[in-house]
Protein backbone atom coordinates (compact mmCIF):
# COMPACT_ATOMS: atom_id res chain seq x y z
CA UNK A 1 0.00 0.00 0.00
CA UNK A 2 2.97 2.47 1.08
CA UNK A 3 0.62 5.30 1.40
CA UNK A 4 -1.99 6.29 4.09
CA UNK A 5 -3.28 9.57 5.55
CA UNK A 6 -3.34 9.91 8.67
CA UNK A 7 -6.48 12.65 10.54
CA UNK A 8 -6.39 14.28 13.99
CA UNK A 9 -8.91 16.31 14.66
CA UNK A 10 -11.27 17.37 17.22
CA UNK A 11 -12.81 20.43 19.29
CA UNK A 12 -9.35 21.78 19.82
CA UNK A 13 -8.93 22.69 16.79
CA UNK A 14 -10.97 25.90 17.25
CA UNK A 15 -7.92 26.73 19.53
CA UNK A 16 -5.03 25.97 17.04
CA UNK A 17 -3.23 24.50 19.41
CA UNK A 18 -2.07 20.73 19.63
CA UNK A 19 -4.20 17.95 20.26
CA UNK A 20 -4.05 16.55 23.94
CA UNK A 21 -1.07 17.75 24.89
CA UNK A 22 -1.79 21.54 24.79
CA UNK A 23 -4.21 20.41 27.81
CA UNK A 24 -3.24 22.02 30.52
CA UNK A 25 -3.87 20.02 34.06
CA UNK A 26 -2.01 17.03 35.69
CA UNK A 27 -1.22 14.55 32.90
CA UNK A 28 -1.88 11.67 35.16
CA UNK A 29 1.30 9.00 35.53
CA UNK A 30 3.19 11.00 32.94
CA UNK A 31 5.12 13.47 34.82
CA UNK A 32 4.31 16.80 32.89
CA UNK A 33 2.34 19.35 33.04
CA UNK A 34 0.82 21.71 29.37
CA UNK A 35 -0.57 24.67 29.58
CA UNK A 36 -1.49 26.24 26.52
CA UNK A 37 -5.30 25.73 27.42
CA UNK A 38 -6.42 25.36 30.53
CA UNK A 39 -8.20 22.02 31.00
CA UNK A 40 -11.41 23.50 32.30
CA UNK A 41 -11.65 25.59 28.86
CA UNK A 42 -10.31 22.58 27.05
CA UNK A 43 -12.58 20.28 28.25
CA UNK A 44 -15.29 22.61 27.25
CA UNK A 45 -14.81 22.99 23.93
CA UNK A 46 -16.89 20.69 22.18
CA UNK A 47 -19.84 22.43 23.55
CA UNK A 48 -18.76 25.09 20.77
CA UNK A 49 -17.37 21.90 18.57
CA UNK A 50 -20.00 22.35 14.94
CA UNK A 51 -18.23 21.09 11.98
CA UNK A 52 -21.09 21.43 9.73
CA UNK A 53 -18.91 21.51 6.60
CA UNK A 54 -17.50 18.12 7.25
CA UNK A 55 -18.15 15.33 4.58
CA UNK A 56 -16.78 12.10 5.25
CA UNK A 57 -17.07 10.98 1.53
CA UNK A 58 -15.06 14.45 0.44
CA UNK A 59 -12.29 13.39 2.95
CA UNK A 60 -12.26 10.06 1.61
CA UNK A 61 -12.32 11.15 -1.95
CA UNK A 62 -9.17 13.35 -1.16
CA UNK A 63 -7.29 10.42 0.60
CA UNK A 64 -7.54 8.49 -3.24
CA UNK A 65 -6.95 11.79 -5.15
CA UNK A 66 -3.87 11.99 -3.11
CA UNK A 67 -2.77 8.04 -4.08
CA UNK A 68 -3.37 6.76 -0.42
CA UNK A 69 -4.50 3.31 -0.16
CA UNK A 70 -5.91 3.60 3.60
CA UNK A 71 -7.26 6.47 6.16
CA UNK A 72 -6.43 6.38 9.90
CA UNK A 73 -8.07 8.67 12.03
CA UNK A 74 -8.04 9.49 15.86
CA UNK A 75 -11.34 7.99 17.44
CA UNK A 76 -10.00 9.33 20.90
CA UNK A 77 -6.54 11.12 21.45
CA UNK A 78 -4.94 11.51 25.04
CA UNK A 79 -7.72 14.44 25.97
CA UNK A 80 -10.34 11.85 25.94
CA UNK A 81 -12.39 13.07 23.84
CA UNK A 82 -14.26 10.31 22.02
CA UNK A 83 -15.12 11.12 17.94
CA UNK A 84 -17.83 8.33 17.96
CA UNK A 85 -20.75 7.30 19.69
CA UNK A 86 -19.18 5.72 22.85
CA UNK A 87 -21.41 3.99 25.84
CA UNK A 88 -18.56 4.17 28.04
CA UNK A 89 -18.53 8.00 28.68
CA UNK A 90 -20.72 11.49 28.32
CA UNK A 91 -17.54 13.20 26.77
CA UNK A 92 -18.00 12.49 23.14
CA UNK A 93 -18.99 13.88 20.01
CA UNK A 94 -22.79 12.62 20.24
CA UNK A 95 -23.19 13.94 23.63
CA UNK A 96 -26.55 16.15 24.01
CA UNK A 97 -24.15 18.78 25.55
CA UNK A 98 -22.58 19.03 21.84
CA UNK A 99 -24.11 20.94 19.04
CA UNK A 100 -22.83 18.47 16.64
CA UNK A 101 -24.06 15.15 17.43
CA UNK A 102 -22.80 12.96 14.55
CA UNK A 103 -20.79 9.68 14.57
CA UNK A 104 -18.00 10.40 13.11
CA UNK A 105 -16.14 7.05 12.65
CA UNK A 106 -19.11 5.95 11.59
CA UNK A 107 -19.60 8.34 8.83
CA UNK A 108 -16.18 7.89 8.03
CA UNK A 109 -15.73 4.22 8.17
CA UNK A 110 -18.76 4.52 5.87
CA UNK A 111 -17.09 6.62 3.30
CA UNK A 112 -14.22 4.25 3.35
CA UNK A 113 -16.20 1.44 3.06
CA UNK A 114 -18.04 2.31 0.28
CA UNK A 115 -15.11 3.80 -1.66
CA UNK A 116 -12.74 0.76 -1.29
CA UNK A 117 -10.25 2.75 0.94
CA UNK A 118 -8.88 0.48 3.66
CA UNK A 119 -10.30 1.89 7.23
CA UNK A 120 -8.00 2.60 10.66
CA UNK A 121 -8.74 3.84 13.61
CA UNK A 122 -6.35 5.47 16.15
CA UNK A 123 -6.64 5.20 19.82
CA UNK A 124 -5.00 6.29 22.75
CA UNK A 125 -4.79 4.42 25.63
CA UNK A 126 -3.45 7.40 27.74
CA UNK A 127 -6.63 9.54 28.58
CA UNK A 128 -5.90 12.56 30.69
CA UNK A 129 -9.91 13.23 30.99
CA UNK A 130 -10.45 9.94 32.78
CA UNK A 131 -10.20 10.50 37.00
CA UNK A 132 -9.83 6.84 37.34
CA UNK A 133 -6.42 6.14 35.16
CA UNK A 134 -3.65 5.38 37.32
CA UNK A 135 -5.03 5.61 40.85
CA UNK A 136 -4.39 2.83 43.25
CA UNK A 137 -7.80 1.90 44.05
CA UNK A 138 -9.34 2.62 40.50
CA UNK A 139 -7.29 1.77 37.67
CA UNK A 140 -8.84 -1.45 37.01
CA UNK A 141 -12.01 0.78 36.65
CA UNK A 142 -10.01 2.44 33.69
CA UNK A 143 -8.49 -0.58 31.84
CA UNK A 144 -12.54 -1.57 31.63
CA UNK A 145 -13.19 1.63 30.34
CA UNK A 146 -10.63 1.20 27.65
CA UNK A 147 -11.66 -2.31 27.20
CA UNK A 148 -14.99 -1.29 26.80
CA UNK A 149 -14.46 1.65 23.89
CA UNK A 150 -11.95 -1.10 22.13
CA UNK A 151 -14.70 -3.71 21.44
CA UNK A 152 -17.33 -0.87 20.45
CA UNK A 153 -14.08 0.32 17.82
CA UNK A 154 -14.15 -3.22 17.00
CA UNK A 155 -18.24 -4.22 16.85
CA UNK A 156 -19.95 -0.82 15.74
CA UNK A 157 -18.19 0.41 12.44
CA UNK A 158 -17.55 -3.19 10.03
CA UNK A 159 -14.66 -4.14 8.92
CA UNK A 160 -11.63 -2.58 10.95
CA UNK A 161 -8.17 -2.70 9.33
CA UNK A 162 -5.59 -1.33 11.05
CA UNK A 163 -5.96 -0.76 15.37
CA UNK A 164 -2.92 2.72 15.66
CA UNK A 165 -2.76 2.41 19.65
CA UNK A 166 -0.49 5.25 21.40
CA UNK A 167 0.68 4.27 24.53
CA UNK A 168 3.29 6.80 24.74
CA UNK A 169 5.98 4.00 26.13
CA UNK A 170 3.88 2.67 28.81
CA UNK A 171 4.19 -0.89 28.92
CA UNK A 172 2.06 -3.81 28.34
CA UNK A 173 0.73 -4.48 32.17
CA UNK A 174 0.04 -0.87 32.24
CA UNK A 175 -3.12 -1.25 29.70
CA UNK A 176 -3.64 -4.99 29.70
CA UNK A 177 -1.88 -5.14 26.02
CA UNK A 178 -2.13 -8.70 26.12
CA UNK A 179 -6.35 -8.41 27.06
CA UNK A 180 -6.93 -5.66 24.81
CA UNK A 181 -5.40 -7.33 21.80
CA UNK A 182 -7.03 -10.21 22.91
CA UNK A 183 -10.45 -8.90 22.48
CA UNK A 184 -9.75 -7.14 19.30
CA UNK A 185 -8.64 -10.41 17.33
CA UNK A 186 -11.38 -11.85 18.66
CA UNK A 187 -13.55 -9.45 16.81
CA UNK A 188 -11.50 -8.02 13.70
CA UNK A 189 -9.39 -11.43 13.03
CA UNK A 190 -7.84 -9.97 9.46
CA UNK A 191 -6.47 -5.90 11.43
CA UNK A 192 -3.27 -4.80 11.95
CA UNK A 193 -2.22 -3.99 15.04
CA UNK A 194 0.69 -1.37 15.49
CA UNK A 195 3.68 -1.36 18.05
CA UNK A 196 2.03 0.83 20.58
CA UNK A 197 0.47 -1.75 23.10
CA UNK A 198 3.55 -2.37 24.76
CA UNK A 199 3.81 -5.57 22.37
CA UNK A 200 5.48 -5.78 19.02
CA UNK A 201 2.76 -7.06 17.55
CA UNK A 202 2.67 -6.39 13.67
CA UNK A 203 4.69 -3.05 12.56
CA UNK A 204 7.00 -0.31 14.16
CA UNK A 205 6.11 3.08 14.24
CA UNK A 206 8.74 5.57 13.71
CA UNK A 207 7.38 9.07 14.20
CA UNK A 208 8.26 12.33 12.38
CA UNK A 209 11.65 10.83 10.86
CA UNK A 210 11.72 7.78 7.78
CA UNK A 211 12.51 5.11 9.36
CA UNK A 212 15.82 3.17 8.75
CA UNK A 213 16.22 0.34 6.03
CA UNK A 214 14.36 -2.42 7.34
CA UNK A 215 13.18 -5.42 4.97
CA UNK A 216 12.17 -8.26 8.12
CA UNK A 217 9.76 -6.48 9.75
CA UNK A 218 6.69 -3.81 8.55
CA UNK A 219 7.30 -0.60 9.61
CA UNK A 220 5.24 2.63 8.79
CA UNK A 221 6.53 6.40 9.26
CA UNK A 222 3.90 8.71 10.92
CA UNK A 223 4.37 12.34 9.65
CA UNK A 224 2.60 15.84 9.67
CA UNK A 225 2.17 17.58 6.36
CA UNK A 226 3.01 20.62 8.22
CA UNK A 227 4.37 21.05 11.82
CA UNK A 228 1.72 20.33 14.11
CA UNK A 229 -0.36 17.49 14.37
CA UNK A 230 -3.56 18.87 14.69
CA UNK A 231 -4.63 22.26 12.95
CA UNK A 232 -2.93 25.85 13.69
CA UNK A 233 -3.91 28.41 11.20
CA UNK A 234 -0.79 29.37 8.75
CA UNK A 235 1.42 26.52 10.02
CA UNK A 236 4.21 25.85 7.87
CA UNK A 237 3.80 23.30 5.55
CA UNK A 238 5.80 20.98 3.70
CA UNK A 239 6.73 21.35 -0.03
CA UNK A 240 6.33 18.88 -2.40
CA UNK A 241 9.63 17.94 -3.22
CA UNK A 242 10.12 17.23 0.99
CA UNK A 243 6.37 15.51 0.51
CA UNK A 244 7.52 13.51 -1.90
CA UNK A 245 11.31 12.97 -1.09
CA UNK A 246 9.95 11.59 2.15
CA UNK A 247 7.39 8.99 0.30
CA UNK A 248 9.99 7.62 -1.76
CA UNK A 249 12.73 7.34 1.13
CA UNK A 250 9.90 5.49 2.63
CA UNK A 251 9.06 3.15 0.54
CA UNK A 252 13.07 2.62 -0.51
CA UNK A 253 13.90 1.80 3.27
CA UNK A 254 11.06 -1.21 2.42
CA UNK A 255 8.45 1.12 4.92
CA UNK A 256 5.09 3.05 4.53
CA UNK A 257 3.64 7.08 5.35
CA UNK A 258 1.35 7.49 6.94
CA UNK A 259 0.76 11.65 6.55
CA UNK A 260 -1.00 13.52 8.77
CA UNK A 261 -3.40 16.28 7.99
CA UNK A 262 -5.40 18.26 10.43
CA UNK A 263 -8.90 19.56 9.48
CA UNK A 264 -10.11 23.11 10.35
CA UNK A 265 -12.97 23.30 13.09
CA UNK A 266 -15.41 23.83 10.45
CA UNK A 267 -14.98 20.46 9.11
CA UNK A 268 -12.37 21.29 5.88
CA UNK A 269 -9.20 20.42 4.83
CA UNK A 270 -7.19 23.48 4.83
CA UNK A 271 -7.33 24.18 0.99
CA UNK A 272 -3.82 24.56 0.30
CA UNK A 273 -2.69 21.15 2.48
CA UNK A 274 -5.54 19.57 -0.11
CA UNK A 275 -4.01 20.97 -3.32
CA UNK A 276 -0.44 19.26 -1.68
CA UNK A 277 -1.69 16.08 -1.17
CA UNK A 278 -3.52 16.31 -4.97
CA UNK A 279 -0.04 17.15 -6.47
CA UNK A 280 1.44 14.39 -4.45
CA UNK A 281 -1.06 11.94 -6.37
CA UNK A 282 -0.96 13.59 -9.88
CA UNK A 283 3.00 12.51 -9.32
CA UNK A 284 2.14 8.80 -8.00
CA UNK A 285 -0.57 8.80 -11.23
CA UNK A 286 2.50 8.87 -13.33
CA UNK A 287 5.25 6.77 -10.93
CA UNK A 288 3.00 5.46 -8.64
CA UNK A 289 4.22 1.89 -10.16
CA UNK A 290 7.68 2.45 -8.43
CA UNK A 291 6.29 2.84 -5.26
CA UNK A 292 2.93 0.44 -4.84
CA UNK A 293 3.70 -2.84 -4.37
CA UNK A 294 7.41 -2.86 -4.56
CA UNK A 295 10.03 -3.75 -1.63
CA UNK A 296 12.75 -1.89 -0.60
CA UNK A 297 16.39 -2.18 -2.53
CA UNK A 298 18.51 -3.81 -3.57
CA UNK A 299 20.19 -0.20 -2.73
CA UNK A 300 19.43 0.78 0.67
CA UNK A 301 18.37 4.64 0.65
CA UNK A 302 20.61 7.49 2.10
CA UNK A 303 19.86 10.96 1.87
CA UNK A 304 20.43 11.19 -2.50
CA UNK A 305 18.86 8.08 -3.72
CA UNK A 306 16.43 4.92 -3.18
CA UNK A 307 15.46 1.80 -4.83
CA UNK A 308 12.32 -0.14 -5.20
CA UNK A 309 11.95 -3.20 -7.10
CA UNK A 310 9.09 -5.91 -8.12
CA UNK A 311 10.01 -9.25 -10.23
CA UNK A 312 12.64 -8.94 -12.14
CA UNK A 313 12.80 -5.06 -12.15
CA UNK A 314 14.75 -2.28 -10.00
CA UNK A 315 13.69 1.16 -9.43
CA UNK A 316 16.38 3.41 -9.07
CA UNK A 317 15.26 7.28 -7.33
CA UNK A 318 17.74 9.37 -7.79
CA UNK A 319 16.89 12.83 -5.45
CA UNK A 320 20.24 14.70 -5.72
CA UNK A 321 22.78 14.69 -8.04
CA UNK A 322 26.30 15.79 -6.75
CA UNK A 323 28.01 15.74 -10.17
CA UNK A 324 27.93 14.21 -13.14
CA UNK A 325 26.90 10.73 -11.52
CA UNK A 326 25.95 8.77 -8.74
CA UNK A 327 27.99 5.42 -8.01
CA UNK A 328 25.95 2.16 -6.59
CA UNK A 329 27.94 -1.16 -5.50
CA UNK A 330 27.62 -3.67 -7.51
CA UNK A 331 24.91 -6.41 -7.07
CA UNK A 332 25.02 -10.07 -8.45
CA UNK A 333 22.85 -9.97 -11.31
CA UNK A 334 23.00 -8.17 -14.80
CA UNK A 335 21.61 -5.46 -15.73
CA UNK A 336 20.10 -5.72 -19.31
CA UNK A 337 18.26 -2.25 -20.01
CA UNK A 338 17.69 0.84 -18.42
CA UNK A 339 15.29 3.21 -18.75
CA UNK A 340 14.59 6.57 -17.31
CA UNK A 341 10.92 6.95 -16.68
CA UNK A 342 11.37 10.84 -16.06
CA UNK A 343 12.46 10.97 -19.46
CA UNK A 344 15.58 11.14 -20.79
CA UNK A 345 18.52 8.40 -21.50
CA UNK A 346 20.54 6.36 -18.97
CA UNK A 347 24.12 5.57 -19.28
CA UNK A 348 25.62 2.47 -17.23
CA UNK A 349 29.19 1.29 -16.77
CA UNK A 350 31.21 -1.01 -14.43
CA UNK A 351 34.13 0.08 -12.92
CA UNK A 352 35.51 -2.29 -10.08
CA UNK A 353 32.61 -3.02 -7.64
CA UNK A 354 30.38 -0.41 -8.85
CA UNK A 355 28.27 0.58 -11.21
CA UNK A 356 28.14 4.25 -12.82
CA UNK A 357 24.89 5.76 -13.79
CA UNK A 358 24.98 8.82 -15.79
CA UNK A 359 21.71 11.08 -16.90
CA UNK A 360 22.16 14.32 -18.64
CA UNK A 361 21.85 17.24 -16.90
CA UNK A 362 18.63 18.94 -18.77
CA UNK A 363 16.89 15.45 -17.88
CA UNK A 364 17.38 15.36 -14.20
CA UNK A 365 14.47 16.51 -12.65
CA UNK A 366 14.92 18.37 -8.85
CA UNK A 367 12.52 16.16 -7.10
CA UNK A 368 12.94 12.56 -8.47
CA UNK A 369 14.93 11.24 -11.37
CA UNK A 370 13.46 7.46 -11.74
CA UNK A 371 15.44 5.20 -14.10
CA UNK A 372 13.92 1.69 -14.40
CA UNK A 373 16.17 -1.33 -14.21
CA UNK A 374 15.39 -4.73 -16.26
CA UNK A 375 17.36 -7.69 -14.57
CA UNK A 376 18.36 -11.09 -15.61
CA UNK A 377 16.52 -13.03 -12.81
CA UNK A 378 14.27 -11.66 -10.18
CA UNK A 379 15.12 -8.48 -7.92
CA UNK A 380 13.41 -9.71 -5.03
CA UNK A 381 15.65 -12.14 -3.70
CA UNK A 382 19.06 -10.15 -3.88
CA UNK A 383 20.20 -8.80 -0.46
CA UNK A 384 20.42 -4.91 -0.05
CA UNK A 385 23.46 -3.40 -0.26
CA UNK A 386 24.60 -0.28 1.90
CA UNK A 387 26.82 2.49 1.01
CA UNK A 388 29.60 3.31 3.47
CA UNK A 389 28.98 6.04 5.71
CA UNK A 390 31.19 9.10 4.68
CA UNK A 391 30.70 9.75 8.38
CA UNK A 392 32.57 8.59 11.08
CA UNK A 393 31.76 9.16 14.37
CA UNK A 394 31.55 7.45 17.91
CA UNK A 395 29.84 8.15 21.35
CA UNK A 396 30.14 6.79 24.53
CA UNK A 397 26.75 5.90 24.97
CA UNK A 398 23.72 5.47 22.24
CA UNK A 399 19.98 4.91 23.03
CA UNK A 400 19.60 1.22 23.68
CA UNK A 401 22.09 0.92 20.88
CA UNK A 402 19.58 1.87 17.90
CA UNK A 403 21.17 2.51 14.75
CA UNK A 404 18.60 5.72 14.52
CA UNK A 405 20.13 7.39 17.47
CA UNK A 406 24.01 6.81 16.57
CA UNK A 407 26.94 8.74 16.82
CA UNK A 408 26.88 9.81 13.04
CA UNK A 409 23.21 11.10 13.15
CA UNK A 410 24.22 14.31 15.14
CA UNK A 411 26.87 14.89 12.17
CA UNK A 412 24.41 14.16 9.51
CA UNK A 413 22.33 17.50 8.67
CA UNK A 414 19.29 16.23 9.07
CA UNK A 415 17.31 18.08 11.49
CA UNK A 416 14.95 14.94 11.40
CA UNK A 417 17.33 12.58 13.00
CA UNK A 418 19.73 12.69 16.20
CA UNK A 419 21.86 11.24 18.79
CA UNK A 420 20.24 10.32 21.86
CA UNK A 421 21.69 8.42 25.12
CA UNK A 422 19.78 5.83 27.71
CA UNK A 423 17.55 7.41 29.85
CA UNK A 424 19.42 8.36 33.10
CA UNK A 425 22.66 9.45 31.28
CA UNK A 426 24.06 11.95 33.10
CA UNK A 427 27.32 12.42 31.17
CA UNK A 428 28.24 11.44 27.87
CA UNK A 429 30.59 12.09 25.12
CA UNK A 430 30.68 12.02 21.27
CA UNK A 431 33.15 12.38 18.41
CA UNK A 432 33.68 12.84 15.01
CA UNK A 433 36.62 11.78 12.73
CA UNK A 434 37.57 13.78 9.59
CA UNK A 435 39.18 11.43 6.74
CA UNK A 436 41.29 14.35 6.80
CA UNK A 437 42.26 17.02 8.76
CA UNK A 438 40.70 20.13 8.31
CA UNK A 439 40.32 23.79 9.75
CA UNK A 440 37.54 23.99 11.72
CA UNK A 441 36.51 27.70 13.40
CA UNK A 442 33.27 27.47 14.24
CA UNK A 443 30.53 24.76 15.71
CA UNK A 444 26.73 24.34 15.96
CA UNK A 445 24.95 22.43 18.04
CA UNK A 446 20.89 21.72 18.00
CA UNK A 447 19.96 20.35 21.29
CA UNK A 448 16.50 18.48 20.44
CA UNK A 449 15.37 18.94 23.64
CA UNK A 450 16.29 21.99 25.53
CA UNK A 451 17.66 22.96 28.51
CA UNK A 452 19.04 19.53 28.93
CA UNK A 453 22.81 19.95 29.23
CA UNK A 454 24.03 21.92 32.27
CA UNK A 455 27.68 21.97 31.27
CA UNK A 456 29.14 20.60 28.08
CA UNK A 457 33.37 20.84 26.78
CA UNK A 458 34.07 21.67 23.09
CA UNK A 459 37.78 19.80 22.44
CA UNK A 460 39.87 19.09 19.26
CA UNK A 461 42.28 16.59 18.98
CA UNK A 462 46.11 17.44 18.07
CA UNK A 463 48.77 14.45 18.15
CA UNK A 464 47.63 12.15 20.54
CA UNK A 465 46.34 14.97 23.11
CA UNK A 466 42.86 16.60 23.41
CA UNK A 467 42.52 20.32 23.31
CA UNK A 468 39.50 22.57 25.22
CA UNK A 469 38.44 25.06 22.12
CA UNK A 470 35.89 26.48 24.93
CA UNK A 471 33.24 25.42 27.31
CA UNK A 472 29.74 26.55 28.41
CA UNK A 473 26.67 25.79 30.51
CA UNK A 474 24.01 25.21 28.08
CA UNK A 475 23.04 24.92 24.78
CA UNK A 476 20.14 25.01 23.59
CA UNK A 477 18.11 24.86 20.42
CA UNK A 478 20.42 26.98 18.04
CA UNK A 479 23.68 27.44 19.99
CA UNK A 480 26.82 28.56 17.78
CA UNK A 481 30.42 29.19 18.66
CA UNK A 482 32.92 30.55 16.58
CA UNK A 483 36.61 30.97 17.61
CA UNK A 484 40.32 30.91 15.84
CA UNK A 485 40.46 28.59 13.27
CA UNK A 486 42.04 25.25 14.08
CA UNK A 487 43.65 22.46 12.39
CA UNK A 488 42.22 18.59 13.62
CA UNK A 489 42.33 15.40 12.96
CA UNK A 490 39.03 14.88 14.92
Amino acid sequence: ARFGLFIHWGPVSLKGTEIGWSRGGDRRGYGSKGNQVPAEIYDNLYKEFNPTNFNAREWVALAKAAGMKYLVFTSRHHDGFSMFDTQASDYKITSPQSPFRRDVVKELADACHEAGLRFGLYYSQPDWHNSDAFTPDRHDRYLAYLKQQVTELCSNYGQLDILWFDGLGKTAKDYDGEGLVKIIRGLQPNIIINNRTGLPEDHDTPEQRIGKYQDQRPWETCMTICQQWAWKPDDEMKSLKQCLQTLVLCAGGDGNLLFNVGPMPDGRIEPRQVERLREMGGWLAKYGDTIYHTRGGPWKPTKTLASTRRGNRAFLHVLQWNGDSVTLPNIPAKILQAEVLTGGKATLRLEGDSIIVSVPAGNRQEIDTIIRLDLDQSAMPLPAVGFASPIKATASNVFHQMDEYAAEMAFDDDPHTRWATDAGTRQAWIALEFDRPRQIGAARIQEAYAPRVRKFEFQYRKGDDWKTLFTGTALGEKFKQSFEPVTAAA
